[in-house]
């Protein structure tokens, strides 16, 4: 927001969030299990098996669909938590719990040890490796713009919206800002939306002439539209060459043996092709499949 959902967005502001009842379910969540597994000396730490014997893993969640949410069921789901459920299960750990929290929250709660593992479809960028690590990415992300039917500018990158003086907006804490920025754009003319619904309404009523998010989220927002269209699929400009986004699972820098074991599972899911079957109901598709690594995407 990575989003533009997942996995798309830098790590100052946070994700908007949609935690109306998450927070409730959170806090049943967290009745389930007093104390959440701490390393030990260990090398490599021992979180994996402490998490087997409580037979429950918290993940931490940032209440965005469709990367990690509660649904209007009450129940856990999205891309990363769906994902997280099979894997501990193959690992042996039976069940997976939310803690909902702020996007911009997730890093901290993970080190403070208040979940397990953050799971919410979040980038990897050198920043935050500074600060975690994590598993291979189980997606690959492009950009895309929202534009009003037959994109009458022809705006087809970041590029365009800076020759063409168009009224660009893009959501609260997106990766988009900086792209935007990159190729020109004035911080300050940036129109600053909550989230691509609020994008969408921008463009219908003239607000902006385009928004930008992620590839998945344009696309399935602009399902609801009559006005509106999403552009085709394309790379960012970062540091003067093209980019793609990857999405992962982050982890306390103290636990690779359960990074690494999770990094297995992970690899059979993507070799058998199961990956594509669990996040295909979430939007997904064979473009968003990746043989990216952490290590490259964290330079």
């Amino acid at each position: 927001m990575p989003p533009a959902v997942g996995r798309d967005r830098i790590s100052g502001p946070s994700r908007r969030s949609l935690l109306a009842g998450v927070a409730a379910l959170g806090a049943l969540a967290a009745t389930g299990c007093s104390r959440v597994a701490t390393a030990s000396d260990t090398e490599g730490g021992e979180l994996l098996e402490r998490l087997r014997a409580q037979g429950v893993a918290r993940l931490g969640i940032a209440g965005e669909i469709p990367f990690g949410y509660i649904d209007k069921n009450g129940e856990l789901t999205g891309e990363a938590p769906e994902l997280a459920r099979v894997i501990f299960k193959r690992l042996g750990v039976d069940r997976v719990q939310p803690v909902p929290t702020e996007f911009g929250s997730l890093i901290p709660g993970l080190n403070s040890q208040q979940f397990d593992i953050v799971a919410a479809g979040m980038y990897i960028n050198p920043e935050r490796c500074e600060q975690v690590i994590f598993s291979d990415p189980d997606y690959q992300m492009l950009d895309s713009f929202i534009v009003r039917k037959g994109n009458p500018l022809g705006l087809r990158n970041y590029k365009d919206v800076v020759e063409k003086k168009a009224k660009f907006a893009t959501g609260t804490g997106y990766a988009e800002i900086a792209y935007a920025v990159e190729a020109g754009y004035e911080r300050g003319d940036i129109l600053i939306v909550p989230d691509q619904v609020a994008g969408l309404n921008a463009v219908e009523t003239g607000r902006a002439d385009v928004f930008a998010g992620t590839a998945l989220t344009t696309r399935e927002v602009v399902k609801k539209s009559n006005k509106a269209e999403v552009t085709e699929p394309f790379k960012p400009i970062v540091g003067g060459k093209p980019h793609v986004d990857g999405g992962a699972f982050a982890f306390r820098p103290s636990e690779t043996n359960l990074r690494d074991a999770f990094n297995r599972e992970l690899h059979k899911l993507k070799d058998s092709g199961e990956l594509l079957r669990i996040l295909k109901p979430f939007g997904f598709t064979e473009n968003e499949m990746t043989d990216m690594t952490a290590k490259e995407l964290c330079g």
